[in-house]
């Protein structure tokens, strides 16, 4: 099959790595303005085909039907190449943020559906890993009760994306290239994963929240007008009782850095590190009126990493095989939770998501 990278930067390279991994030997072909990074890109991966022209590649060769083309541009330049790539006939996989806002995200979901391709978003990297897969089937289980509250919280200490991480890339924090701030970086990785588990079928965000915390240390050489933190008050419906979920994510600046997600039923409890698949998962319930915390086995750590689920995710779909993939609708969807809270924390008006229904109800 042929792989077509568009984004010849860290990112496209770890696609490329990731190619390595599937099943079947693919073709590497990858396009960059800059003639350096496209040099580079091509040095460290001879095979592959550059160019420094996306229209010049995809115009290059016909389509074959499980061409995948790869999006591994800054937010910016996510919708023109995804279209280019759509109604060039190829399936297309996209890097998070989908885009840079929910009418773009639409527009790109309606193109694919015309041309009868699919589109994914890589924000499913943490989708599929076994500690994962263990907290759903503990919920299938039934063990925990009726659920009725989750903690998401996620507040790394000094990780500001174009500042203490990736300093260099100075473009996340201009919201007209990034779209947005820590919500648009890891929002998209939080609402897969919440999601993914808790498979809802309507979301209300009741209320929203975000702030740019200041440090001596920001930068003034360049725009910075995005949020580092984020918070949010939802309620989860599927299945007879809401789940109410409380939402947090920040690039602490100030606060001491914390992570819990745990979620709670009327019979246990049930707690996990997300983004760490060395963490265990702690079950808690009550036995004889004492509290009993017990470790749920796991299983084994999944060969692929989170950067190459993306791919290899995306490629089975392709391919029509069971996969993890979020394509299309539940894609647009995941993102629409992401441009909600921005909308909520601005207007103060509650908003409510319709998603589309798949899996058991917990």
């Amino acid at each position: 099959m042929r792989l077509y990278i568009i984004g010849a930067g860290v990112i496209g390279r770890t696609h490329a790595e990731a190619a390595y991994k599937l099943s079947e030997s693919v073709q590497l072909r990858v396009a960059d303005t800059n003639a350096n990074t496209l040099a580079s890109f091509c040095e460290q991966f001879p095979e592959a085909v550059g160019f420094t022209d996306t229209q010049e590649m995809l115009n290059s060769e016909a389509a074959e039907n499980d061409d995948i083309v790869i999006i591994s541009t800054p937010p910016l330049a996510h919708f023109n190449p995804t279209k280019q790539a759509l109604e060039s006939g190829r399936h297309v996989l996209c890097e998070k943020p989908l885009a840079m806002n929910e009418s773009q995200a639409c527009e790109m979901i309606e193109i694919a559906e015309k041309n009868n391709r699919l589109l994914g978003c890589c924000s499913v990297r943490f989708k599929g890993m076994p500690h994962m897969e263990t907290v759903k089937e503990v919920l299938r289980s039934g063990c925990l009760g009726d659920i009725y509250h989750v903690t998401f919280v996620n507040k790394w200490e000094r990780s500001r994306s174009g500042i203490e991480y990736q300093p260099s890339s100075r473009w996340f924090l201009d919201s007209t290239k990034s779209g947005g701030g820590v919500l648009m970086d890891w929002g998209p990785y939080d609402f897969t994963t919440l999601n993914d588990i808790l498979n809802p079928t309507k979301i209300e965000i009741n209320a929203s929240w975000n702030a740019q915390p200041i440090t001596e240390i920001d930068p003034l050489d360049t725009p910075f007008d995005v949020e580092t933190h984020v918070g949010a008050f939802m309620t989860y419906h599927h299945g007879a009782r809401p789940i109410h979920v409380h939402y947090e994510r920040a690039s602490c600046a100030h606060g001491q850095e914390y992570v819990k997600a745990e979620i709670e039923g009327t019979l246990g409890s049930l707690r996990w590190t997300p983004f760490d698949s060395k963490q265990p998962v702690f079950r808690r319930y009550d036995k004889h009126g004492q509290i009993v915390e017990e470790q749920v086995e796991t299983g084994p750590r999944s060969p692929y990493t989170i950067f190459d689920n993306p791919l290899l995710h995306f490629y089975r779909k392709v391919k029509g095989l069971e996969s993890y993939a979020n394509i299309n609708e539940y894609a647009l969807m995941n993102f629409r939770c992401i441009t909600s809270l921005y909308s909520v924390a601005e207007t103060g008006q509650k908003q409510t998501i319709d998603l589309p229904r798949k899996g058991v109800a917990l």
